[in-house]
């Protein structure tokens, strides 16, 4: 009989060693603070875990140590003795310790989340915490047990064949075992197979299948696999056909199913990455909450109860590998390892559609013979291992269409954030629209999109970089419009579900947060654009959210009041008064007068909602996060421009185009670059960064750069000196 004991209690930590002597439980991190609060200077080194286990926690014939998440270099000592290393924060190893425990052992875990040149990850957004950040637990099995060793296999792996015409499945059981036979159960149908060279495995036919159907109806089937020395293992499975359409986009048991979804990080304000069961079932609830139907689990393998909430509740995964932003010569193996225990230790779960290569890995890497040939392996070792799902890649916004690692996965995705970091919202329209017309036959998604927004910040004029909840909403209402209008996207992911912790960043008025969430970091507040979604995703729940309510106090005479709802009709009312109501889609507007402070109530069917604005004198500086960059666009707004001469109205394309301006620009520039260093030869060495600046106009680029006031309008005054 296998005994499964969690070790989560009765911990010492330390920095070192000897001084293993802090009483801690997991899961722990010894970044939870210093990993969230900017600056980049949280700890990055080799900590220690130290415990006692007697004999009775160990006792059993055979004995395996099970570590669920270790960041990101792991060695176990016994007694002193070491007993393994491992390379890779994110998947699941076991040790064995048969023959090695006494009556009294000390077991002692090293743990390093310092640089290296071969685990990934090590250039990325977002913080590496360190830790023993999931569970970790003794496994005692008989003599005769389920293979517990390789790449943290479960032991048993099922592998559904849908046949959608005669509403049947193939079941494929296989088990690894040091026994001779083995039996299996499926559908209430058991078979005895032998066991050859330590595999086995049975087919079963389950008739008129019950399909796991995404949101819709997640049924899940069970497989069981037992020995005659008593030892038992079990999979869930789903029966369910995933296909991809370069025209129609996703498809899910032969039906059209468009996937739109969001993106998810592991960590929690306070917490880092050391989550209980309850914080995984929380995020569970807020995602089926906000109505969406697939998560990108980024960048790296989850916990396998979130793969498990995502199985019972029909959610379809992109689950990937760390490989993201910087190839590194020394990290081939590393990134075959961690696939491999990606897909051992995830394959039943039917959630998961798509196996994720690497992530921007373009970014601060040449597209050069080593990194293609690492894409490759990774591509083979997928499809080796499972022959069932594809293969996809999340392809930075700057890598050319035309690049060849684009044709090595199965399908890909794009990270665009036009109308953010880069460009104007309506470039990604074009950009969809020329890949689909010059690829018309490659399967192509939107992998990450987003705008970062702190609920403290607020504005009547939203605009790129102000931080605002407002322009985050409009950036949003912009690409669902997009989305809805590209059925051929076969799957769209939010950048981000939730603000996560990234130390090195510091803007948006937070340190060491990325803040494209459309939840709060705590999970305390939804942001306006997280109702967006939901009024468009989430068909069950009948609701109405105006939108600006942290948005109290306006200098206006007449104000919008926007409201999201997913129902067809709404109505406004103003101080008990009846405004105004309207048909439509998503997205509502009203215009209403400033007087004083006025209750504003919306209405949709049943649903109800109410918020409080006032007319204040003059602008609530509390509302501004740039305040400099504020006066900039009120000055250039006001100001008289002549549109016969050039000005910085003009995108960069247009003023480079004409010799005087041209020289103006690039002599600016040129001096702009020897102040930048390496971001400036990323530029210049980027043929499609360049076509995307071109399109941008001056005055965005003179922004997004930081540039004062005084240069902005001196070179204004310089163009307005040339004629067109």
């Amino acid at each position: 009989m296998r005994k499964t004991t969690v070790l989560n209690e009765g911990w010492r930590f330390g920095k070192s060693r000897d001084a293993a002597r802090e009483a801690v439980s997991l899961p722990h991190t010894w970044n939870a603070m210093d990993g969230q609060d900017g600056g980049n200077d949280y700890y990055r080194g080799t900590c220690w875990y130290a415990r006692e286990v007697s004999a009775e926690e160990a006792a059993g014939d055979a004995v395996f140590l099970e570590l669920n998440g270790a960041a990101h270099t792991c060695e176990v000592f016994l007694n002193g003795e070491k007993l393994c290393h491992h390379e890779g924060g994110y998947s699941a190893f076991r040790v064995e310790l048969t023959g090695k425990l006494r009556e009294s052992n000390t077991l002692e875990i090293s743990v390093s989340n310092e640089d290296s040149d071969r685990v990934y990850p090590q250039k990325a957004d977002f913080t590496f915490y360190g830790g023993l950040y999931r569970e970790v637990k003794l496994i005692a099995v008989p003599k005769e047990h389920f293979e517990l060793l390789r790449d943290g296999t479960p032991g048993i792996k099922v592998t559904p064949i849908v046949d959608l015409e005669k509403r049947s499945a193939t079941v494929t059981v296989e088990t690894w075992q040091n026994a001779a036979a083995v039996t299996m159960t499926v559908n209430s149908e058991s078979k005895t197979v032998p066991s050859e060279n330590g595999h086995a495995q049975a087919e079963f036919v389950i008739e008129n299948v019950h399909l796991w159907d995404g949101v819709d109806d997640p049924y899940l089937y069970t497989a069981t696999a037992k020995l005659d020395s008593s030892d038992e293992i079990s999979a869930r499975f789903g029966c369910r056909e995933f296909k991809c359409d370069p025209e129609k986009g996703f498809f899910l048991n032969g039906r059209s199913y468009p996937l739109r979804g969001v993106s998810r990080h592991q960590d929690l304000k306070g917490k880092g990455n050391a989550l209980a069961k309850e914080d995984h079932a929380a995020d569970m609830a807020i995602i089926r909450e906000i109505g969406a139907n697939t998560l990108r689990l980024a960048h790296y393998q989850h916990a396998q109860e979130f793969y498990d909430l995502c199985d019972e509740n029909g959610i379809v995964v992109w689950a990937e590998i760390p490989y993201i932003t910087m190839h590194m010569t020394n990290g081939r193996e590393n990134t075959l390892s961690q696939m491999r225990e990606l897909i051992t230790q995830c394959y039943n779960h039917p959630c998961i559609a798509v196996w994720g290569l690497s992530n921007e890995i373009t970014a601060a890497s040449a597209v050069n013979d080593d990194l293609l040939e690492n894409h490759r392996l990774l591509n083979d070792l997928c499809h080796r291992m499972d022959k069932t799902r594809l293969t996809t890649m999340a392809d930075v916004f700057m890598l050319e269409i035309d690049s060849p690692i684009l044709e090595i996965p199965d399908i890909n995705s794009y990270n665009l954030y036009f109308g953010w970091y880069l460009g104007e919202l309506e470039q990604t329209d074009e950009f969809f629209d020329e890949y689909h017309e010059k690829y018309p036959n490659r399967v192509i998604g939107f992998s990450e999109y987003g705008a970062d927004a702190n609920p403290a910040f607020h504005s009547s004029h939203p605009e790129k970089g102000d931080y605002t909840e407002e322009y985050q909403a409009l950036y949003h209402e912009h690409m669902l419009r997009m989305i809805e209008a590209r059925p051929y996207l076969w799957a769209t992911h939010v950048w981000n579900l939730f603000d996560f912790a990234a130390d090195g960043r510091d803007e948006g008025g937070k340190h060491g947060e990325n803040q494209k969430g459309l939840v709060t970091f705590d999970r305390m507040l939804r942001k306006d654009a997280f109702y967006l979604y939901k009024a468009a995703w989430n068909k069950k729940e009948p609701f109405v959210h105006l939108c600006g309510k942290r948005y109290v106090n306006r200098c206006e005479d007449e104000t919008e009041i926007k409201v999201y709802s997913n129902q067809p009709h709404v109505k406004l009312y103003v101080d008990g008064a009846f405004v105004g109501e309207q048909d439509g889609h998503t997205v509502f507007r009203f215009r209403i007068p400033l007087m004083g402070e006025h209750l504003i109530e919306a209405f949709a069917g049943d649903a109800h909602d109410s918020m409080c604005v006032r007319r204040v004198s003059e602008p609530d500086e509390s509302y501004i996060f740039n305040k400099a960059a504020a006066s900039v666009t009120n000055w250039f707004d006001a100001d008289d421009i002549d549109p016969t001469c050039f000005s910085i109205k003009d995108t960069l394309g247009e003023l480079r185009a004409h010799p005087q301006a041209g020289e103006v620009i690039n002599q600016m520039m040129a001096k702009g670059a020897s102040e930048r260093g390496d971001v400036a030869d990323a530029v210049k060495d980027n043929p499609a960064l360049q076509r995307m600046m071109a399109r941008m106009t001056m005055m965005s680029l003179l922004k997004q750069s930081g540039a004062d006031e005084q240069s902005i309008k001196q070179l204004n005054r310089i163009l307005q000196g040339i004629k067109k």
